[in-house]
């Protein structure tokens, strides 16, 4: 695995942002070159992008503000959550990080009522910009009444999203948890009548067998293989078992960690093969497209965006 120095990374990251976000750094030079407004990260055939906003650390940031931070990392795909999307559609409850029973109420009939097709709008404006809305994240997905869940697949086919991914329903602790098959089998219920595949993520709970045997429960049923998580809960590489099940893979979160649950680190200083998985990827054509999720802690005089810029131009490394 390649070991880069904090020099080494600071060289790298101005190739981590070759369109939109190279412009400020041009102009920062004194660059007078015309620079692509839209950005380009299909490297080599793969999709690099990034899960927002939740890497750029508030998962209630406006999209105007998401877009602009992805553009600034030269990132064309993403995995967007529903939040800003539904600020944008003008929900009632915004912001608040843990909602009332009677903001739950509140937000339930709204969705009933709110017009999908504003959406395309919202789309409209991100693929302008040269970004893609791969994949649609829902939080608390379970809680979701039959008429939300019907609501958020329409609305992720209207924002051009091929998945949905949400977290993987458990039971009992690390160790002796297993899947809650019913609540899988309901999602994956209406991931088979909208022809949508559900990513389930992954933590470090979360086993090879107990993704199987979600996939064992609907035709749609899908991973979201976070290869961090992966490396700290299970002790060995996910490689084989991306091998076996590429074709349930929506996309991989982009992390490094160490083994036995060890903590989050720079990229090339855990134990996760990001760049075999990557070239993995690369190599077999997968269409898998390969997000960032941004969680080791900012290390002292550096930026959350300036750590996320090395961490795209690692992966830009990888897979070139």
């Amino acid at each position: 695995m390649a070991h880069y120095t904090r020099r080494d990374f600071t060289k790298l990251a101005l190739m981590a942002v070759p369109a939109a976000g190279l412009l400020s750094y041009l102009k920062a030079y004194g660059a007078s070159e015309e620079v692509p407004l839209k950005p380009n990260s299909t490297i080599n055939g793969v999709q690099l992008g990034i899960n927002v906003p939740y890497s750029f650390g508030n998962n209630f940031m406006s999209g105007d503000e998401t877009l602009s931070h992805v553009l600034e990392l030269g990132l064309g795909f993403v995995e967007l959550r529903a939040q800003p999307v539904e600020q944008f559609l003008g929900c009632p409850v915004y912001g608040k990080k843990k909602m009332k029973e009677e903001d739950t109420l509140k937000m339930r009939e709204w969705r009933k009522g709110v017009s999908i097709d504003k959406a395309l709008a919202f789309r409209k404006k991100w693929n302008d910009a040269g970004v893609t809305i791969s994949v649609f994240k829902v939080d608390n997905i379970y809680q979701m009444s039959d008429e939300e869940l019907n609501y958020f697949f329409a609305l992720a086919k209207t924002l051009g999203a091929n998945a949905i991914s949400c977290e993987m329903s458990i039971v009992g602790k690390e160790g002796s948890a297993h899947i809650n098959a019913k609540d899988l089998q309901r999602i994956g219920s209406f991931a088979d009548k909208h022809e949508m595949t559900v990513g389930y993520h992954g933590h470090t709970a979360v086993t090879e067998s107990m993704w199987e045997a979600g996939f064992d429960l609907a035709k749609f049923n899908g991973a979201n293989l976070d290869i961090g998580h992966f490396i700290a809960g299970n002790n060995y590489s996910p490689v084989e078992f991306m091998k076996k099940h590429h074709d349930k893979i929506t996309h991989i979160h982009v992390k490094d960690r160490r083994l036995h649950d060890g903590p989050n680190t720079e990229y090339g200083k855990g134990d996760t093969p990001i760049t075999e998985v990557l070239r993995l990827i690369r190599d077999n054509k997968w269409p898998i497209m390969a997000a960032i999720e941004f969680e080791y802690k900012v290390p002292e005089g550096s930026t959350r965006m300036a750590e996320i810029a090395r961490c795209v131009a690692y992966c830009r490394k990888a897979l070139a």
